[in-house]
């Protein structure tokens, strides 16, 4: 059975990259995707949205499940059913070199951009004394938001600090600081289909135990420790 994963098209890295012509797309979440489906027997097809249509398109039938940065949340709960972690992350905040900002604290007055309804929103919402601006989800959303960045329309960012590393070795931005949320991430499957979660919970289950899933972990983001 070939499954339709749903993700969006953006430069995340190591998290993952733009698809290529070929339509391979690099990085830790389609490798590990790729290794997982092919152990509950599944190929897959990956089909590219915008961040907002995710849940549309999984309660139509047009994906089979999301596979893309999805943090498991009471929010995302009601809209679909997840699988079991198959990774862990914290978050983080970034902001422009000349930012001072180290705590949560030294934001207050700042204008803190996330993409609207997520995880990393949830947590912007509990800084003290911060505008939120919360960024639609757009195909190319994190773009979206350093671009906004850079040009002064917000004065830092939250994200998942996997994909936020990278960002640290721009001249023009820097990593600021790291909450520990240990926010788990897992697919999402239409209500009600247990027999494809059943399978999805086998594999990462299988591919954690034998260490494989540790292995591609290893190969694209080896500054952090394997969190499962």
């Amino acid at each position: 059975m070939t499954l339709r994963l749903g993700c969006i098209d953006t430069d995340a890295p190591p998290l993952f990259s733009r698809q290529r012509p070929d339509g391979v797309r690099p990085g830790y979440e389609p490798a590990a995707a790729l290794h997982l489906c092919a152990l509950a027997g599944h190929d897959v097809e990956w089909v590219i949205l915008d961040w907002s249509d995710f849940y549309p398109a999984l309660a139509e039938g047009r994906i089979d499940a999301i596979w893309c940065g999805q943090g498991i949340t009471p929010a995302r709960q009601a809209l679909g059913d997840f699988t079991t972690p198959y990774t862990i992350f914290d978050e983080s905040v970034v902001v422009r070199a000349d930012n001072p900002a180290t705590v949560i604290a030294d934001l207050a007055a700042s204008r803190i951009g996330a993409i609207a309804g997520s995880a990393n929103m949830r947590l912007a919402e509990t800084f003290p004394d911060v505008e939120l601006v919360a960024f639609p989800g757009t195909a190319d959303v994190f773009g979206d938001m350093i671009a906004a960045l850079r040009a002064g329309e917000i004065d830092g960012f939250v994200d998942d600090d996997v994909a936020m590393i990278p960002l640290d070795d721009e001249p023009d931005l820097r990593l600021a600081f790291t909450v520990a949320t240990r926010l788990p991430w897992g697919a999402v499957v239409r209500t009600g289909n247990d027999a494809l979660r059943a399978s999805l919970d086998d594999a990462i289950a299988r591919a954690v135990n034998d260490g494989s899933l540790a292995t591609i972990w290893r190969e694209w983001i080896p500054g952090l420790a394997f969190p499962l």
